[in-house]
């Protein structure tokens, strides 16, 4: 049987051959490119993401795929007539065939079924078992898909209403396929239907794409969603237990040795994890003050529920008169014996100001930078390794006589981390003729996170100036 004519439109005209190749010869191309861009997306630190950009991918090399093959049976002409000998198309990665499009024409009048070869090919059926009825395609079809099937061909056939859906058909073979039905009733010369004319294509790799999008795109959602909530549970339990990080930590003791201290806390950039680290400063009971910084490892609830823990047992310790040395073994059994093991640098120094003098001790963390007269100078440093490193570790102390006009800097390692260690403390031994000649601790911390507080920093950082009255 010919291919119908409808009552309304003239026939359509072939394509243009040397336009038509120049179209399918791009399609070809894009699709290679795209393909290329499939293999080499590689698996990064997120993988949502990447599943989700894979997913896109794949669903584009399927949509060409599909836009290939249409072109291909445009350029061979209508369906009635013989078609010219095309290459094989490529199958997907997985081994399965592309999408394939298929035409049938179901005539009332005398019960006859023409189907193309395509179609034979995307219901698995042999050509010698011949096309199927309109009555004997819902036995192929998903039960509760069979009434969406009659309700389009019926409303086609009574109503002359164009199809426009999808079901799923199980092939003899097994495989469930998603076919998207498009089709119109025929009309006689009277205006009557005399058959019905559709197209079906298979789309189940392509809405298999699409879920996978979907799904990858509803995951990394999910991840975004998880991160947000992390860090914003982080940034509260942080703000409950360290000095305000939206303002300047601002500590001035005034009489003899007064000390007049500002702190801040840098951001990292690209809004990377939020970290363990922590700065502080505390009026003891007998008129000392503690200053200390540091930083765990590891990043969001985890590190930050370590580090809460871990200034409280500090806060302890010091208000308890512990010296700085004997402060940082304690923390290191503390952080050695937790259930969750962690490691952390940390500076804790013991400021007198009966004598003006520093007592400190570290472990694995920059030395204090002290400035005096226009240069500064880095303190030796006493031996001290990473909390949590070894059971048992022992912690040195160092003292340091301090001068009316004396200012220190104390920082984590992360304030400098984008430089070589020897460039970084250069840089901020740079700042000795700002520093020196601040009149203030706060005029001082504005000279270092002007200088190190701008993009480009992988972690977040803690700084402490201090300037003995």
């Amino acid at each position: 049987m010919s291919s119908p004519l409808f009552a309304d439109r003239p026939a359509p005209q072939p394509p243009e051959r040397g336009e038509m190749d120049a179209l399918i010869n791009r399609t070809r191309l894009l699709r290679g490119s795209v393909d290329a861009v499939r293999r080499n997306t590689a698996a990064g630190d997120d993988d949502a993401v990447w599943r989700w950009q894979r997913a896109l991918c794949d669903l584009a090399v399927h949509q060409l795929d599909d836009l290939g093959a249409h072109l291909n049976q445009l350029k061979a002409g209508r369906p009635d007539q013989p078609q010219e000998s095309a290459a094989p198309e490529r199958p997907l990665q997985d081994g399965t065939p592309p999408s394939r499009v298929g035409s049938a024409e179901w005539d009332l009048l005398s019960d006859e079924a023409t189907w193309s070869d395509e179609l034979y090919q995307i219901f698995g059926r042999p050509p010698e078992c011949g096309p199927m009825s309109l009555d004997e395609l819902p036995s192929l079809v998903f039960p509760e898909d069979r009434a969406l099937l009659t309700a389009m061909v019926t409303g086609c056939l009574i109503d002359g209403s164009p199809i426009d859906g999808e079901f799923r058909v199980v092939r003899p073979d097994g495989q469930i396929r998603t076919l998207h039905m498009m089709g119109e009733p025929v009309l006689d010369g009277a205006g009557a239907t005399a058959s019905m004319w559709a197209v079906l294509r298979d789309v189940s790799e392509l809405r298999r794409s699409e879920r996978a999008v979907s799904e990858s795109r509803d995951s990394v959602r999910r991840v975004q969603h998880i991160a947000q909530t992390e860090r914003r549970l982080v940034t509260e339990l942080q703000e409950a237990v360290l000095p305000s990080r939206t303002t300047s930590l601002r500590l001035t003791r005034d009489g003899r040795g007064a000390l007049d201290l500002t702190a801040h806390w840098l951001p990292a950039a690209n809004a990377a994890p939020i970290g363990g680290d922590w700065y502080d400063a505390l009026e003891l009971p007998d008129g000392d003050t503690l200053l200390t910084v540091g930083d765990l490892t590891g990043h969001g609830v985890g590190a930050a529920s370590t580090m809460a823990m871990l200034l409280g047992a500090l806060r302890g310790l010091a208000v308890a008169g512990i010296e700085p040395g004997a402060l940082l073994g304690h923390l290191n059994q503390l952080l050695d014996t937790a259930e969750q093991p962690a490691l952390g640098s940390a500076l804790c120094a013991r400021y007198r100001p009966a004598t003006r003098t520093l007592v400190w001790a570290q472990a694995a963390s920059p030395a204090p930078l002290l400035f005096r007269d226009g240069t500064g100078r880095a303190l030796t440093q006493p031996d001290g390794v990473l909390l949590g490193a070894t059971s048992g570790a022992g912690y040195e102390q160092a003292g340091v006589q301090l001068k009316p006009g004396d200012t220190l800097v104390l920082h984590t390692d992360g304030l400098a981390r984008t430089d070589a260690e020897a460039a970084g403390q250069d840089r901020l031994l740079a700042l000795a003729p700002r520093l020196t000649a601040s009149d203030t601790s706060q005029a001082g911390a504005r000279a270092v996170v002007g200088e190190f507080g701008g993009s480009g920093r992988d972690s977040a950082a803690c700084v402490m100036v201090a300037r003995i009255g």
